[in-house]
């Protein structure tokens, strides 16, 4: 990822989904919100994904965005935990990768690579998850995993199908 040469923003990548409530409406009112630390964001397709840990759950709707973000990586993981906290995210009484009105990663932060006990970026789980990885290209085709080098599209074409569908039709809609 670049970042953009003339400022101290840094490039961000956060996934975004939801499997509870009206997923599209709680998802383009948390992409509203996170507008307001993001600039220059860019939004990609809503994707319909089957759940992959815990399969007693309905499908998640997920998305990914990309911005410049003016801060520092623990900055930004405050301002999520409290949109997500906004929609009603209760970490501590939610199931483990379980149904959830609203969960926003950090996939990556410009092409940093930090191991801290409740931040790790890039995402230690993004590299086996196509409902991440997809919408991630989508705004960022070229991307590579700063730790491996890798391409993140390698990366994505090696994984099974996990039942992701780009939903044609369906875009992200902000509220007014």
């Amino acid at each position: 990822m670049k970042n953009k040469p003339d400022t101290i923003h840094s490039l961000v990548a956060l996934s975004i989904g939801s499997n509870k409530g009206d997923s599209i409406l709680i998802i383009g009112s948390a992409i509203k919100m996170l507008k307001q630390s993001l600039s220059d964001m860019r939004i990609a397709s809503l994707y319909d994904t089957d759940p992959l840990y815990v399969m007693d759950q309905g499908n998640f709707i997920n998305t990914a965005v990309t911005g410049f973000f003016k801060g520092t990586p623990r900055d930004l993981l405050y301002y999520i935990s409290y949109v997500e906290a906004k929609f009603g995210r209760d970490r501590v009484m939610e199931r483990r990768w379980g149904e959830r009105l609203l969960d926003i990663d950090i996939l990556l932060f410009d092409n940093l690579i930090l191991k801290e006990h409740d931040l790790v970026i890039p995402h230690p789980h993004m590299k086996e998850r196509r409902f991440a990885l997809e919408p991630l290209l989508e705004l960022l085709p070229d991307v590579i995993d700063p730790e491996s080098g890798q391409s993140f599209w390698n990366i994505c074409r090696d994984l099974p199908d996990q039942g992701v569908r780009r939903l044609p039709h369906k875009s992200v809609v902000l509220p007014e």
